[in-house]
């Protein structure tokens, strides 16, 4: 039997919620292999996705929908890591950050 994560998807409209993605621009750290990621980018202007295990990033990128391509961009980098100014982005998430 194959493990289905937020089969109800209580999580994604918990998400909406409390964090409307609604042409607004990203930063997720702790995007892992883009689970959460996945559920929300097609909401939003722009995503940078980061984490800081190479092996999770590029598994993000192989399963990128083609509808998200030019939406989401994913990033080996720790949160103290990204380098880009404050202004550049609405809204952040730790989906699965410590």
């Amino acid at each position: 039997m194959a493990w289905r994560i937020d089969p109800e998807g209580a999580e994604t409209r918990v998400l909406a919620e409390l964090a409307p993605m609604d042409g607004r621009r990203v930063l997720e750290l702790g995007c892992g292999d883009g689970r959460v990621t996945f559920r929300y980018a097609n909401l939003a202007r722009s995503v940078l996705a980061v984490d800081p295990d190479a092996e999770r990033i590029e598994k993000a990128r192989v399963a990128t929908p083609t509808e998200l391509a030019g939406i989401v961009t994913f990033a080996v980098a720790g949160a103290a890591e990204v380098d880009a100014p404050r202004k550049s982005f609405d809204l952040a998430l730790f989906s699965s950050s410590l």
